[in-house]
């Protein structure tokens, strides 16, 4: 991953309190797993920025070398790497989501 890649990523994950690195938009995701997360973030109600990785084909090979997580969507909280669709999916169902994301957009 080139330095610039390394840069880009690392401003839009400190930046934005929830990121989500997806295929599609969160108003038209491309996959299943991006719109389960999708569908998370909005049952919550909390503000999240979406970055589309099939608009950037650079973008979508650098940000799984940057999480070492092979798949799309991944998702951030305040700079932090949660996981993807499963793994949010799971933290959803347990109540621990919406504990984290209401400590993260707090503070």
């Amino acid at each position: 991953m080139t330095p610039e890649l390394q840069a880009r990523i690392d401003d839009l994950v400190q930046q934005n309190k929830i990121m989500v690195f997806m295929k599609g938009s969160k108003l038209m995701p491309q996959c299943g797993f991006s719109n389960n997360v999708v569908q998370i973030l909005n049952t919550l109600g909390v503000p999240f920025e979406t970055v589309d990785i099939l608009a950037d084909p650079e973008l979508r090979q650098g940000i799984k070398e940057y999480s070492n997580w092979p798949t799309i969507p991944q998702v951030y909280l305040n700079g932090e790497f949660l996981g993807g669709s499963d793994i949010l999916i799971e933290m959803y169902q347990k109540g621990e989501l919406q504990q984290m994301v209401e400590v993260a957009l707090a503070s």
